[in-house]
């Protein structure tokens, strides 16, 4: 599960210098470490709640975070014209949309819920039309369009039963996961850093966590019942310090030394790399229908993110 994509990423031109190999190494490790939560999830979601699984996930990453941040002497109180991304990464990108991402695996298979959960960049071109009156360009109401007959199939009564209400709640959940995500890369685009996404990721955490335990608690009870075995420890260790914490750490190391439309692109692998990891790792199966889905959703997104380069050029 992607943390952020954008936040802290510059061109690779500001740096004069062009990417190593080295680069695009780590940023297929991040990837595909990314891709493999998902099903890592769904598996921990068979013995853990929901909103206890997605609590640990940030609280053991945000543990994580603050000792590295701590050992490079970065740690210190953000600056006050950061809280608000802190406030926003922290509770819509990382509690809202993790909490209702998880709870919603609960009620579909992995596959259908990392394609959508990965449609933000279609919802994002929408919320900028909404919210900052930002017309899209003929180009990217294209993709939009594109992406949005992808949701549909997958979506539709060939692909979903319509009668079991678990599953439309299921995928409602994702899409409104994936709508909190949107809000918050515009914010990002729009906001000022006066520290780096690094120095500021263990407080998002933090901030993610307090809440997150708080709800689970209320509506899941006390974590004593959990069956804490090796097998579960393992899927812990990997979805918070491997897969949210160290990727983390990459992303904001090696994502800002390619261009911000180049991230972009290459974190469109995760949903990929998700949905085969389900197919191989947990059996899932892939209909006609879902796959016509995947290449409409996918495809919309490439060129969402193509349409906003052209667009970013254009009032350069």
């Amino acid at each position: 599960m992607s943390i952020c994509q954008e936040c802290g990423s510059t061109t690779a031109a500001k740096w004069n210098v062009e990417p190593k190999a080295s680069t695009f190494i780590w940023l297929a490790v991040m990837v595909t470490l990314w891709g493999l939560s998902w099903p890592a999830t769904k598996l921990a979601l068979g013995v853990i709640p929901p909103l206890w699984l997605a609590a640990f996930r940030f609280g053991t990453a945000s543990i994580c975070l603050f000792v590295f941040v701590g050992l490079r002497g970065q740690l210190r109180l953000p600056p006050r014209g950061d809280w608000s991304i802190v406030a926003t990464m922290g509770l819509l990108q990382m509690m809202a949309f993790t909490g209702l991402g998880m709870i919603a695996m609960t009620h579909t298979d992995t596959s259908r819920a990392v394609l959508l959960a990965y449609t933000t960049p279609l919802w994002a071109v929408v919320m900028g039309w909404l919210m900052f009156k930002q017309s899209p360009t003929a180009r990217q109401l294209g993709a939009l369009a594109v992406g949005v007959a992808g949701i549909v199939i997958i979506c539709s009564p060939f692909e979903m039963n319509w009668a079991d209400p678990e599953t439309i709640m299921g995928a409602v959940l994702l899409l409104l996961a994936a709508a909190c995500w949107s809000a918050v890369i515009l914010h990002i685009r729009r906001h000022q850093w006066a520290s780096s996404p690094l120095a500021l990721a263990p407080w998002q955490m933090l901030i993610a966590t307090i809440p997150l335990s708080l709800m689970a608690y209320l509506f899941e009870g006390v974590p004593s019942a959990i069956p804490f075995d090796s097998h579960l420890l393992e899927l812990l260790f990997f979805i918070g310090p491997v897969a949210t914490s160290a990727c983390f750490v990459i992303s904001a190391e090696y994502g800002r030394r390619i261009t911000a439309f180049a991230m972009s692109n290459f974190t469109l692998g995760v949903p990929l790399i998700g949905i085969l990891s389900s197919v191989i790792l947990l059996g899932s199966k892939l209909s006609i229908a879902f796959v016509g889905g995947l290449v409409l959703v996918t495809c919309g997104m490439v060129l969402a993110a193509l349409a906003g380069r052209a667009k970013a050029q254009t009032s350069d």
